[in-house]
């Protein structure tokens, strides 16, 4: 795990010269840089294919190709990541909705994607962006930082000797570039379930190429699925994309790469082509996101390697593994999983800490962190009219 680089020195630039973005490179940071984001990944997509019983295929290529495209255009470790708010309703509410499946988690995929496409190609998303004060965009970054930590604190309960095993490997691997720390967390997740679970070395050594051609999804689901996936699933997304997947995504993104600046308008734009090409797949609601960047930075990334890396392993297992992929995601276990999740917590909340000096920033941070804890869009909404009470009080 390395340290991440709280700013950097912009390259100089001759008057009327294009900067040159630097290449991508594909060393062992790179690699290990890659998988720092499974803390996330791996929940919501096993909740899509256990529980919803969604076709892997379209949901691993619906990330692996974004992924590569990100990688390539935005040459930092740009993440592509399953919207939370719509996997969280998807998982819970497929237990309690009899007409929750899979149609409608893609027709909020097709909504989502024509939305911010919309919004950003216009410029309303950034007119929007301009009326939030950048301390309720830390604050819902540190709130999601703070979730993330206790998400993954959660799931290492699940072995806390494991999970304390995890934690002091990272810590003492966390400069190390000869056995990066996120390579040594795979490895001891992988040779703790090949022990503790005698019938996965069996079933893994069954696992073969097979494979598919995607299945291109157009209008392939009704009425009733279209309005099911916009009122229970797109809607409630929205406040949380704007807050953390738009602007929080361009404020860290930006903080830890400053020579490779990104826009409210081009990231809205992005969100909305990702998902467009997702729901064609049959894959599932997409976003980026801060804490996203933080995780794969976190363990080595420093370039869009790492997001052409992750991209490329996925679009082979879509490809060619996607009816082993329920097997393949046992060989790593949740409390691992959950080491991962909490360091990245830990990174994404150091870099977004408020500077208490300024007593009325650190209130409004510290406050929509807290209401982010709980509900991430009806902390964008507390934020908002707590930095307008906060103007009205200091005239």
């Amino acid at each position: 795990m390395n340290d991440i680089p709280s700013s950097t020195r912009p390259p100089v630039r001759l008057a009327g010269q294009r900067a040159r973005l630097p290449r991508n490179r594909f060393d062992r940071m790179e690699w290990a840089g890659a998988f720092g984001d499974l803390g996330t990944l791996i929940p919501f997509v096993t909740a899509y294919i256990a529980v919803l019983h969604m076709d892997p295929m379209g949901i691993l290529l619906g990330f692996g190709l974004p992924l590569v495209a990100c990688g390539w255009f935005y040459r930092t470790p740009f993440p592509v990541q399953p919207m939370k708010a719509v996997g969280a309703a998807a998982a819970t509410g497929a237990g309690s909705m009899a007409m929750l499946h899979g149609a409608p988690v893609i027709a909020a995929a097709w909504l989502t994607g024509a939305f911010w496409l919309a919004i950003g190609l216009s410029g309303l998303a950034t007119r929007i962006a301009r009326w939030v004060p950048r301390e309720v965009g830390r604050g819902i970054v540190l709130g999601l930082s703070l979730g993330f930590m206790r998400d993954g604190a959660r799931m290492m309960v699940s072995d806390v000797g494991l999970a304390a095993a995890g934690l002091a490997l990272a810590f003492l691997l966390r400069r190390s570039k000869a056995l990066p720390a996120m390579f040594a967390l795979l490895l001891l997740g992988t040779a703790w379930s090949l022990a503790t679970d005698a019938s996965l070395l069996s079933e893994l050594g069954h696992v073969a190429f097979a494979p598919r051609w995607p299945q291109w999804h157009g209008s392939d689901f009704s009425w009733s699925d279209l309005l099911t996936g916009a009122i229970y699933l797109a809607l409630p997304q929205i406040p949380l994309t704007l807050g953390n997947a738009i602007i929080g995504t361009k404020e860290e993104n930006n903080r830890l790469f400053p020579e490779r600046p990104v826009s409210i308008r081009g990231i809205a734009v992005s969100t909305g082509l990702i998902n467009l090409f997702g729901a064609t797949v049959g894959g599932v609601p997409m976003c980026h996101g801060a804490g996203g960047i933080v995780a794969h930075t976190s363990f080595g990334a420093r370039t869009g390697g790492a997001s052409i890396i992750l991209g490329t392993l996925l679009i082979g297992l879509a490809l060619g593994f996607s009816g082993s992929v329920e097997l393949l995601l046992r060989t790593l276990p949740a409390a691992v999983v959950g080491v991962i999740l909490f360091i990245a917590g830990a990174l994404l909340a150091r870099g977004n800490l408020p500077r208490l000096a300024d007593k009325r920033s650190a209130v409004l941070v510290l406050l929509t962190a807290g209401a982010a804890l709980w509900n991430v869009a009806a902390a964008f909404v507390f934020g908002l009219g707590l930095a307008w009470l906060l103007k009205r009080r200091a005239r």
